[in-house]
């Protein structure tokens, strides 16, 4: 390939070979190391995030073998079931990532510039590859596991897909916290509970509710070091609408009521008693709101707040709890 580029009056041509990783940024030029590629490959997916789908579906899965009398050992299913489905989701979320990043370019330059595209490792179209290759691998794994898990993957697939492109509901203020919110926690749940039971059973739907109410408030928590850059980009949401506190209140009962509706869920029969114990999750749920109005800075670890680092734990924690307290009411029963 063959670059011309024009300075100070002069005309210089530049030889680029096909297999020559490089990189143009503006009017720069310079060569990307196969580390560096490889390290922006892996950003790119960003795999902190990836091990919510792979604990929590591993969590709800085993959780639903038990409550449905799996009669095999479940050591017989780890490896052929189990695990490929839980790595089905994670792969699902890294092809999210991965076209949430090639789709969020201006943003990222703005809030995020460490970020493999902004920083030139990675070209938005290799991105988009990345993404698309990803949610293959993923519908493929799920059609091998069951056709209403590999159902649910599609729709999954759907929302964060459109959550991205044109139209793009991330853009869409109110409506962009619920789209994250149904195929994270209800969606994620029922896949993950329809591996080796009836998703649309009282128990996977009603934790399945309850995961996404708490999403739909706990998600506002990404928004918080994106609020300029996705102002300037046309993104509208909470944080940037209404500012942090009121945001963080305005998500507040979505992350504290929700864990109250389980005694009541209880009464009406639909969880058993043992559940109860669940409601304690209210407590870092507040934790949650009460970090967003007192901490808004990004974590020296990860690249978001404490308080998205704190919901992101609570989410597993629920899930955890949910699956222990399943298959220890299913072996005791």
């Amino acid at each position: 390939m063959i670059i011309f580029f024009v300075s100070d009056n002069k005309c210089q041509i530049t030889f680029i070979s096909q297999q020559t990783e490089n990189c143009i940024v503006g009017e720069n030029v310079r060569k990307i190391g196969f580390e560096e590629k490889v390290k922006g490959y892996i950003n790119l997916i960003r795999p902190f995030t990836l091990l919510a789908p792979i604990l929590v579906s591993t969590c709800i899965i085993v959780a639903s073998f038990f409550y449905n009398g799996g009669t095999r050992d479940i050591s017989s299913i780890i490896w052929t079931t189990i695990i490929p489905a839980s790595f089905a989701l994670a792969i699902l979320n890294g092809a999210s990532n991965a076209l949430n990043q090639a789709t969020d370019i201006k943003s990222d330059k703005i809030s995020k510039p460490y970020r493999p595209i902004p920083k030139g490792v990675i070209s938005t179209s290799e991105a988009k590859v990345i993404s698309i290759v990803m949610y293959l691998i993923a519908f493929y794994i799920s059609i091998n596991i069951n056709i209403t898990f590999s159902f649910f993957v599609l729709l999954i697939t759907i929302f964060t897909v459109t959550y991205s492109i044109p139209p793009r509901i991330k853009d869409v203020l109110f409506l962009n916290q619920i789209w994250v919110a149904i195929p994270r926690g209800l969606l994620g749940i029922l896949a993950s509970w329809s591996v080796c039971g009836n998703p649309l059973q009282p128990l996977p739907m009603s934790i399945g509710f309850i995961a996404m109410l708490f999403l739909i408030g706990g998600s506002i928590t990404k928004d918080v070091t994106d609020s300029y850059a996705d102002k300037k980009t046309g993104t509208r949401t909470l944080v940037n609408t209404f500012g942090v506190k009121k945001a963080a209140f305005m998500a507040l009962p979505f992350m504290f009521f929700p864990f109250f509706m389980i005694p009541i869920l209880i009464d009406s029969g639909i969880l058993e008693s043992y559940f109860w114990l669940l409601t304690f999750l209210a407590i870092p749920g507040y934790l949650v709101f009460y970090l967003m109005i007192r901490d808004n800075n990004r974590s020296k670890f990860l690249e978001n707040t404490s308080a998205w680092t704190l919901m992101y734990l609570t989410y597993f924690v629920f899930a955890s709890s949910f699956s222990v307290l399943t298959v220890l009411g299913s072996v005791i029963a």
